[in-house]
């Protein structure tokens, strides 16, 4: 691969037509901070997690009616059962005659009204999943500064959360709208401060509802003392997967210290079941709020250190040391390098990358600025293979798709990745041996030939191969594309290509 190659293949997201890194394309790279837009219009046209919260404690108002409702009728059916039972039995002519002359009651339907409205929710939900997908694949084939989406699409992944639960479905997408995008170009701290506390990361990981054991909610309670209520999932994966990385000395108590210090971390305006309203959280639906009466007292040890702070502000210290960890350094470094450069990462590139974590505070300009200046990035061979997202936006750049396909968002699940639905909060696997297995590959060669079909002959698969891999193209590949039958199959052979699924 040529450096204009690499540029716009490894580092971007594929070429488009008329792509031309130019003399220097490292200069080209780096030049896309200035161009880089936070709020493309395809994204700023969707609704924010304000509203979306919004709607989620409506469905939180109307459930909680429905089953008070529902209830109270099963209340009043049990007390006329009993006095049905508890009554003497009346004569048999007298008994057919009220059974002759009693009231119609309404036909029994089977609708639940509790499963109705949540099957309401859900495809409020899901309506908003499917804008917000497309949004995002329409605002990665148009861009103009690829290398910036990728990273979006790299932080995104590292923050996983997945469209799994009825309230992150419609709020997977805002967490990469509102907390990674407007960060992508600033500091890491500021960044995982606004994702830990983005409304879909309090809900995904289950922290929005923990409760510390000995908080006033649980002492008002009558049952102080027992370990009610503390969830510990966000702590947790703040320490394993978003900060200092597994085995990096931190221990099971440290976990359990971290989540009592972040209890009381929660949102505003969403569940709106008596209990918390009167915990008093009135903000914007899906701001975040932090609700004293459910937070654990006390100094807490984590790391070996002590946290005498009270309330939010202890959390938020220990979050700010653990942005700016030598471990962290460490573990951001590692992931970036596997990125770039290769599902081992290359040590020296890993050093390097950390070394500039550490000395800039986690300023990512500055890393990004080192990974664009590392010679490990700019070995010829390919050292990546494309994931499914990958090679589907690639795939519609280099036929210039201007507007968003129709099943783009369908064919990236087809292929085994819906988008923001990892399943898991480690997000999607980073190397080659999850994505490049036979029938992986069958799927894509099934899906370049449709799309193919599609172009109908329209299209010069010769010249375009030689615009997306400038000096790159192989003399296999090219004289595959040269021998087709027809452009289309000509077309297709291109989006199988080696140079098309590696970078």
């Amino acid at each position: 691969m040529t450096d204009a190659s690499i540029a716009l293949n490894r580092f971007g997201l594929g070429a488009t037509p008329g792509d031309r890194p130019g003399a220097d394309p490292k200069k080209w790279l780096i030049a896309q901070f200035d161009r880089f837009e936070p709020r493309p219009a395809a994204i700023a046209a969707l609704p924010g997690s304000a509203q979306l919260c919004d709607e989620l404690g409506q469905h939180s108002a109307r459930d909680s009616q429905i089953r008070r409702q529902v209830n109270a009728t099963k209340r009043a059916q049990r007390r006329a059962a009993a006095r049905a039972a508890a009554a003497p039995s009346p004569a048999p002519d007298m008994a057919m005659g009220e059974a002759m002359t009693a009231p119609q009651t309404a036909p029994q339907t089977n609708v639940n009204p509790i499963s109705e409205e949540l099957r309401r929710a859900r495809e409020e939900a899901r309506a908003h999943y499917t804008e917000q997908t497309t949004a995002r694949a329409q605002a990665a084939v148009t861009t103009s500064a690829p290398f910036v989406e990728r990273l979006v699409h790299f932080w995104s992944n590292h923050f996983a959360v997945s469209a799994d639960k009825l309230e992150t479905i419609g709020l997977t997408g805002t967490l990469e709208f509102e907390a990674v995008r407007p960060h992508v170009l600033g500091r890491f701290g500021d960044m995982l401060n606004a994702v830990e506390r983005h409304p879909s990361m309090l809900f995904f990981l289950d922290q929005a509802q923990s409760v510390g054991p000995n908080s006033p909610v649980v002492r008002a309670s009558g049952r102080s003392g027992r370990k009610r209520g503390l969830n510990e999932n966000l702590a947790r994966e703040i320490l394993e997967l978003h900060t200092l990385g597994v085995r990096t000395g931190y221990s099971q108590a440290d976990v359990t210290e971290f989540a009592r210090a972040m209890t009381g971390w929660t949102i505003a305006g969403v569940d709106r079941r008596p209990p918390f309203l009167a915990l008093g959280l009135t903000g914007e639906p899906g701001s975040f709020a932090f609700a004293a009466k459910m937070h654990e007292p006390g100094t807490r040890m984590i790391l070996g250190k002590t946290w005498p702070q009270q309330g939010e502000a202890q959390a938020a210290a220990v979050l700010d040391m653990l942005a700016v960890h030598p471990a962290t350094a460490r573990h951001i470094a590692t992931k970036l390098a596997r990125h770039f450069a290769g599902d081992d990462p290359p040590p020296a590139l890993v050093a390097r990358l950390e070394a500039a974590f550490l000395k800039s505070d986690g300023d990512l300009p500055t890393v990004y600025r080192a990974l664009v200046a590392s010679p490990e990035c700019w070995v010829p061979q390919p050292v990546k293979f494309k994931t499914p997202w990958e090679w589907t936006i690639s795939v519609e750049r280099a036929l210039g798709a201007q507007q968003q396909r129709k099943g783009t968002v369908g064919l990236i699940s087809q292929l085994g990745q819906p988008v923001w639905r990892p399943g898991s909060p480690a997000g999607w696997d980073d190397v080659a041996g999850s994505w490049a297995g036979p029938d992986a590959i069958m799927r894509r060669v099934e899906a370049a030939e449709r799309i193919a079909q599609r172009t109908r002959d329209t299209l010069d698969p010769r010249a375009r191969a030689a615009e997306l891999f400038p000096g790159s193209l192989s003399d296999a590949t090219a004289q595959a594309i040269s021998r087709a039958e027809s452009p289309s199959q000509g077309l297709a052979l291109l989006l199988v290509a080696p140079e098309m699924m590696r970078r």
